[in-house]
């Protein structure tokens, strides 16, 4: 490997900004990632000829420094506002909060915007944090930083993070036959978290809704994820009445969501540094702002 100033493994949300603020602020960087494609948990699976968006449900952009990045994704078509106003359950009454963003083409086209121009190495796995740069930044959840033996501050603040699992299900019916439904919260449910309309999100209008598991269920099936699909499924058609059978694809997600957030942005022991978005509020929003502090402590130091 040639020599680079910063090296940045993992090309999720927080690995790409820190890459893009790295770059923009005239450091070399080269972001190293394992799997096939960019974007971590901005995922988008291809289905039936469309984008079905797996991991993050949407983005909300209420720190100013990412509204001006949403709003550069929307001046260029790749983003839009989706709605304010989400469906909670049991009670099934809609409450209002924050605009969600979504994208047309998928949470993914986001991430593959941020990663134009940078030197990013698909399909390439590392085993270790001993790499020949100034600078090496883990983005990536704690659990999977520690196996790369980091030093000490590092290793502490990895191992303090607590995560969640969960498994998504694409559920693609024959035809749209629920209504009024962009997304909705589903509290105190065995099996089920969350479930989003995403014809509704991307604007297409397909016969298509996202759920999201409870981490209960997600433990119990982390080993055969297809056995969550169709219980996901039948929960989905109970809650929202649907009769139809849909096609079921599922997607584990054994790191899913941070349970409880540092107040720091980063964390740091010596030229290594770990961001994402367990430092601070579980959001895209809370990951970009990771990979952005520790690009910025690096530009100033």
């Amino acid at each position: 490997m040639s020599f680079v100033d910063v090296i940045v493994v993992g090309a999720g949300i927080a690995g790409l900004s820190c890459a893009r603020a790295l770059v923009e602020g005239g450091a070399r960087v080269r972001v190293l990632e394992r799997g096939r494609v960019v974007g971590g948990r901005l995922a988008s699976r291809r289905i039936n000829g469309r984008y079905a968006d797996i991991g993050a449900a949407y983005l909300v952009a209420d720190d100013p420094a990412f509204a001006a990045q949403t709003e550069s994704w929307q001046a260029r078509g790749l983003a839009r506002p989706w709605t304010d106003t989400l469906r909670v359950y049991p009670a099934g009454t809609d409450a209002r909060g924050p605009v969600r963003w979504a994208a047309p083409g998928g949470l993914r086209s986001l991430a593959t915007d941020l990663a134009d121009g940078l030197d990013v190495r698909l399909s390439t796995p590392v085993d270790s944090v001993d790499q020949d740069a100034d600078a090496v930044v883990l983005a990536m959840p704690g659990p999977q930083a520690l196996k790369l033996s980091p030093p000490p501050a590092i290793a502490s603040a990895a191992a303090a993070q607590s995560w969640r699992p969960v498994i998504a299900a694409v559920l693609t019916y024959p035809a749209r036959s629920w209504t009024g439904l962009h997304g909705a919260f589903v509290n105190d449910h065995p099996v089920l978290a969350t479930v989003c309309d995403d014809g509704d999100r991307r604007g297409d209008a397909a016969p298509v809704l996202v759920a999201h598991s409870t981490a209960e269920l997600a433990s119990e099936h982390l080993d055969a994820p297809a056995e969550a699909g169709p219980v996901l499924a039948a929960a989905v058609g109970e809650l929202l009445g649907i009769t139809a059978s849909p096609q079921v694809e599922v997607h584990r997600w054994t790191y899913a969501q941070p349970e409880k957030g540092s107040d720091a942005p980063y964390a740091r022991d010596g030229r290594v540094w770990l961001c994402g978005d367990a430092f601070g509020r579980p959001r895209v929003q809370t990951a970009w702002l990771s990979g952005r502090a520790v690009a910025n402590a690096l530009l100033s130091g």
